[in-house]
C-alpha cells in the first residue's frame, strides 16, 4: 500500500513540476529532468527513507510496478527508434552528423579507458555513445518553440536522427556479439513484416501493433529490443508501410508526459543512493563527466556545421551548434537501458543525467529563447513531437 501511495506521489510531483515549468516556459522534459535531479533526491532522504522506511529495492520491488514499467518503456523506447523511418539521408545532415558524432563518441571513449574505474569494454563503448547522443524529441520541440525556419529545423533533425540511429545500431550490434544466441529471436521478430506482406496483410495499423506488442515482449524478457525494434522499422520502411501510433497522438503525448516519462525517470533514480554514488567519483571524474561530453559534442557540431555551410542567410553556426548538443528523453532512455543492464554504475548514470539536464538546458541559459525567429512554419514531423 504504502509503495503505490509513494508512486502516486511521485506522478503527482511530475504533474505539478511539468506544469510550473511550463508556466515559467520550459518544455516539460526540462521541468521533469529538473524534479528528478534535485527534488527526488531530496524526497527520498529527507522523508521517504527515513519516516517510512521504504529503500529504494522496496519501491521497484512489485511485479506490477515491474510489468507497468516494461510497458512504459518499450513505449518511449519503440516512438524514439520510430525516426528510423524518418530518415532521409541527405549530403548536408551527413557532412554535419559525421564530426557531431566521432568527436564525442572518441571523447566518451578515452574518457571511460583513462579516467573511469576498470569496466567491460561494452560499457566503455555505451560511454562513448552517451557522450554523442543527440535528443530527437527534444531538439524538435525546441525547434518548433522558437519558431526555426523549416528547411534549417528539418537539416538539424535529420542530422540528431542519423547521430541517433547510429549509436542505437553500434549499441545493439555490440550488445548482439556478447550473446549470439540471444540474436535469434529479436531477429526472427523483425522479419514479421516481411511475413505480413507475405500474408497480404498491408494495413500500417498490423505492421505498427505488432512492433510495439513485440517491443514490450523484448522489452519484459530481458531480449534484444535494440535489435527487433531497427530491425523491424528497417523492415516497415523497405516495405514502404507507414508506423501508426497505437493511440491518437494527442493520448500518446498525454500518455508519455504525465506517466511513462516519470515512471522511467523515478525508476531510475530511486535505486541510486545519490550521497554514496557522488562519493564514488572524484572531482576529476565528474567534472569530466560534466565538461568533457558538452564541449566536446559542441566542437563536433561547430565543425560539421562549418563543413556544410548555412542552412540560411542569418543562421548562427553557435546557435546551432549549442541546439544539436540538446540530450533530453533520448539520453535519459538510454541511461535506463544500461542501469537495468548493470552496464553502467549508480553514480555514472547520475552524473551523466546531470550533465544531459545541462546540456538540454543550455539553449535557454544562453539567452536563444529570448530571440525567437518568425521566417517560416517550424518543421512537422508526427513522430517527433515526444
Amino acid at each position: 500500500m504504502m509503495v503505490a501511495l509513494f508512486w502516486l506521489l511521485a506522478l503527482a510531483l511530475f504533474a505539478i513540476a511539468t506544469r510550473v515549468g511550463r508556466h515559467f516556459g520550459l518544455i516539460p522534459i526540462v521541468s521533469q529532468l529538473l524534479l528528478a535531479t534535485f527534488g527526488l533526491p531530496l524526497l527520498m532522504y529527507g522523508w521517504i527513507e527515513p519516516d517510512w522506511q521504504l529503500s529504494g529495492a522496496d519501491l521497484i520491488a512489485p511485479t506490477w510496478l515491474k510489468n507497468l514499467y516494461s510497458l512504459g518503456f518499450a513505449l518511449l523506447l519503440g516512438h524514439i527508434l520510430s525516426d528510423v523511418i524518418d530518415l532521409r539521408l541527405d549530403r548536408q545532415s551527413l557532412k554535419i552528423a559525421l564530426p557531431s558524432f566521432c568527436i564525442p563518441f572518441a571523447c566518451g571513449l578515452a574518457t571511460a579507458v583513462w579516467l573511469l574505474p576498470a569496466q567491460p569494454w561494452i560499457s566503455s563503448l555505451a560511454v562513448g555513445l552517451l557522450f554523442a547522443i543527440t535528443a530527437i524529441p527534444v531538439l524538435y520541440l525546441y525547434l518548433r518553440h522558437i519558431n526555426y525556419p523549416l528547411d534549417a529545423a528539418r537539416r538539424l533533425v535529420q542530422t540528431a536522427i542519423l547521430i541517433d540511429l547510429t549509436c542505437w545500431t553500434l549499441f545493439a550490434v555490440a550488445q548482439g556479439s556478447l550473446h549470439l544466441s540471444s540474436l535469434l529471436l529479436p531477429l526472427a521478430g523483425a522479419c514479421l513484416p516481411l511475413v505480413l506482406r507475405l500474408l497480404r496483410l498491408r494495413q500500417p495499423l498490423v505492421h505498427s501493433a505488432g512492433f510495439f506488442l513485440l517491443l514490450v515482449v523484448a522489452e519484459h524478457y530481458k531480449l534484444n529490443a535494440l535489435i527487433f525494434g531497427i530491425g523491424y522499422l528497417l523492415c516497415m520502411a523497405a516495405l514502404k508501410v507507414p508506423l501508426v501510433l497505437p493511440l491518437p497522438t494527442v493520448w500518446m503525448s498525454r500518455l508519455q508526459t504525465w506517466i511513462a516519462i516519470p515512471l522511467i525517470l523515478t525508476f531510475g533514480i530511486v535505486q541510486i543512493n545519490v550521497h554514496s554514488a557522488l562519493d564514488s567519483l572524484g572531482w576529476l571524474q565528474l567534472s569530466a563527466l560534466l565538461v568533457f561530453p558538452i564541449a566536446s559534442k559542441l566542437l563536433g557540431n561547430w565543425l560539421g556545421l562549418g563543413w556544410a555551410g548555412r542552412s540560411f542567410e542569418g543562421a548562427s553556426r553557435w546557435r546551432e551548434s549549442v541546439l544539436l548538443n540538446i540530450r533530453g528523453l533520448s539520453e535519459i532512455v538510454f541511461l535506463n537501458l544500461l542501469l537495468q543492464q548493470q552496464l553502467i554504475s549508480p553514480a555514472l548514470y547520475f552524473a551523466l543525467m546531470l550533465m544531459g539536464l545541462i546540456a538540454t538546458l543550455l539553449p535557454a541559459l544562453v539567452g536563444m529563447h529570448r530571440t525567437p525567429l518568425k521566417i517560416a512554419a517550424p518543421a512537422r514531423s508526427p513522430r517527433a513531437n515526444h
